[in-house]
């Protein structure tokens, strides 16, 4: 049996991109990984460190260059090139494209794309309005089928009171568990 091809998507929340490129590295010592990143991950260089450092560890890790236009993860889809997609960080921004449908950035377009093959999606969400504005898209993708969910719990209670996080310490199991159609539990972690 062949080794799962993993693609592993990252959006825009930097502040947790050191903790998402770790689980990356978990998940490529099991897996084979296409690292996926949308336009902002690819080309932002923010408080959290220069965009060319993360897309430097990236490619070293999963050995394989960056998709990060539309032209590049369309293939995803037709070519079946895919067993899961891992989204993490997961923002409050793709959160809600993905629950709307809508397909404009490289993250978005390829989880489209996979989708079609009816394979399983992992979102590791890391918003700080989960308990807001996302908490509705969360929850309409809590309700479809294909979907999963890295175990996810408020970060910081007191300062930040809606922001949740993913537990990335549990992807790879998540990962596991997707590939066989069943979402580890629990769901919602206790602070």
């Amino acid at each position: 049996m062949s080794t799962p091809t993993i693609g592993f998507a990252l959006s825009g929340s930097f502040c947790t991109f050191a903790k998402t490129i770790e689980a990356m590295r978990q998940l490529a010592a099991r897996y084979t990984i296409q690292p996926i990143l949308s336009e902002a991950s690819y080309d932002s260089d923010t408080r959290f460190g220069e965009a060319a450092d993360f897309r430097s560890q990236i490619e070293e890790i999963c050995q394989r260059p960056i998709l990060h236009t539309l032209v590049q993860v369309e293939p995803l889809g037709p070519k079946k090139l895919l067993d899961l997609l891992v989204i993490a960080p997961c923002t409050g921004n793709t959160i809600g494209k993905l629950a709307n449908g809508i397909a404009d950035s490289a993250v978005t377009f390829a989880c489209k794309a996979h989708l079609r093959n009816g394979r399983p999606v992992v979102l590791g969400i890391s918003t700080n309005d989960a308990l807001t504005a996302s908490a509705e898209n969360i929850g309409r993708l809590l309700n479809r089928k294909l979907y999963y969910f890295v175990p996810f719990g408020q970060d910081s209670p007191t300062a930040k009171p809606y922001s949740m996080v993913a537990d990335l310490s549990k992807l790879a199991e998540t990962v596991d568990a997707a590939l066989g159609g069943v979402q580890i539990q629990p769901l919602l972690l206790a602070t």
